[in-house]
């Protein structure tokens, strides 16, 4: 389905709590790394962090965060591919002065070079020494973001690239600026306490930004290869981490997303253990920390186990995240997350274990939403994507599902023979490992402690299940994202 592009001067997203004593704001603009100029790759990443990090016209960076302190609040920013996220929670005492932050913030920026540079350095720094060199599982799902999205935005990291940062000038950011942070791409929300006349108060500033309408992107090359795709991107790693993923064509805009969402639930609830692989894998084996799946983009919000709100996507896709587990059961770890991924497509879930599904997700989605801000954050992504919050949608429709419905959603959307599997590998055993990738040599495992008999049977089963990967390549870490 096709998403609603922005729209000039929206009525702002509203979730007043009249009791609260906290006043949250999120301003949503409709720019993000999509809209990166070719060589510029991580402009739209280095303007907003200059927002949120480079103090006003009025206030150098650091005045503007001793102004902050004594209201125990900040002004956040998050850029995604297709939205840029400028959010704050406040005591309502203390609502006007921070207000009156945000707006410089937001209408007259400082652009410090020494700002600029500080932040340009730090981008960098995060591609060349954090992100390739010690986290090894983000590494692995933008590896995977490669795959699935060659040749397009979606398929590099959203701080951008080495040289395409470095390429960077303060001008290229007061243009950018200038020309993306308009009135037409804004969406505002504000929920809690706040006092009558704020909503208006704050719609006739933001007014004073410039009118510049601009076309959405909306074309996308995604991965059209059949078969099984495997990216081994090579680095010093004495666990490897696996992120699997294939392109779905359904978005939180489709009725088969809500399905599709409870039996993703079924197969890997984030940082639960109430899904199949979280039991399978951890429970029963005790391979590693954690395994997930997911059906759109996640990022997981600060400490909590929860999705970050306000980072909707125009296209999005199935994956798994195998948390870093040892190389002699990698191979074993890929063919057992697949094969329940088939299990679920081929059979369906039963009528109990849909059951029991449905009644964990309809409150467990509850507590995705228990401050105010985090409801303004699912609000406004519901007009994103032309519905009502998600964990609203949830309500409506999950009494109502069948378990015909989710098993139908299922073999429709989780092509699972097309994936793209990418792993972050030791170089000792690289070779060695794709090698029996490409063979489809049998991958059996063995514990260091008893195990019960039917998990053991079940292994037989899985180390010799047919991969049939297509394709295997090997990467170095240090080549990726460079360009």
């Amino acid at each position: 389905m096709s998403l609603p592009a922005p729209k000039a001067r929206r009525s702002p997203s509203l979730v007043p709590s009249p009791d609260s004593p906290l006043v949250s704001v999120r301003l949503l603009f409709h720019v993000g790394s999509v809209d990166d100029p070719p060589g510029k790759e991580g402009l739209a990443a280095l303007t907003g962090a200059l927002l949120a990090e480079g103090g006003s016209r009025g206030l150098t960076y650091k005045e503007l965060l001793d102004s902050l302190y004594p209201m125990a609040a900040s002004i956040d920013v998050h850029v995604d591919k297709d939205v840029t996220v400028l959010s704050g929670t406040v005591h309502r005492d203390n609502l006007d002065g921070y207000y009156d932050l945000l707006r410089q913030v937001v209408l007259t920026p400082r652009f410090d070079p020494t700002d600029f540079h500080r932040l340009q350095v730090d981008h960098v720094h995060h591609l060349e020494n954090v992100l390739r060199a010690a986290d090894d599982e983000n590494l692995g799902k933008e590896a995977l973001a490669t795959m699935l999205y060659e040749e397009h935005p979606y398929g590099r990291p959203t701080i951008g690239t080495v040289q395409g940062i470095r390429s960077i000038r303060l001008d290229d950011v007061k243009s950018f600026h200038a020309a993306r942070f308009t009135r037409d791409q804004l969406d505002l929300g504000i929920a809690g306490g706040y006092p009558a006349g704020f909503v208006e108060r704050v719609q006739a500033d933001l007014d004073e930004l410039p009118s510049c309408p601009l076309p959405t992107e909306s074309s996308f090359r995604l991965r059209s290869r059949p078969g099984i795709e495997v990216l081994l991107v090579t680095k010093p790693a004495r666990a490897w981490a696996i992120s699997i993923g294939f392109p779905i064509d359904v978005t939180r805009a489709d009725d088969d997303y809500y399905p599709l969402l409870l039996a993703n639930s079924y197969l890997g609830e984030h940082r639960t253990f109430h899904g199949v692989l979280m039991g399978k894998m951890r429970s029963d084996r005790g391979f590693n920390y954690g395994d997930y799946s997911y059906i759109e983009s996640f990022l997981q919000e600060g400490g909590s186990p929860f999705p970050l709100p306000n980072i909707p996507r125009r296209t999005q896709f199935f994956s798994i995240w195998i948390r870093p587990i040892e190389a002699r059961y990698a191979h074993f770890a890929i063919r057992q997350s697949l094969r329940e991924v088939e299990r679920l497509q081929r059979e369906g879930m039963t009528a109990a274990s849909f059951a029991a599904t449905r009644e964990f997700l309809l409150h467990y989605s509850r507590l995705w939403t228990q401050t105010a801000s985090r409801r303004l954050g699912y609000e406004m992504d519901g007009r994103f994507y032309g519905r009502a919050s998600l964990v609203d949608e949830l309500e409506k429709r999950l009494p109502r599902m069948t378990v015909e419905q989710v098993n139908a959603a299922a073999r429709r959307h989780l092509r699972w023979r097309d994936a793209s599997v990418a792993v972050v590998a030791d170089p000792e055993g690289a070779a060695s490992f794709a090698e029996a990738l490409r063979t489809d040599a049998p991958s059996p495992v063995s514990y260091d402690t008893g195990t019960r008999p039917e998990v053991l049977a079940e292994d037989r089963e899985i180390s010799a299940w047919p991969l049939e990967v297509s394709r295997v390549r090997m990467v170095r870490a240090e080549e990726l994202f460079e360009r």
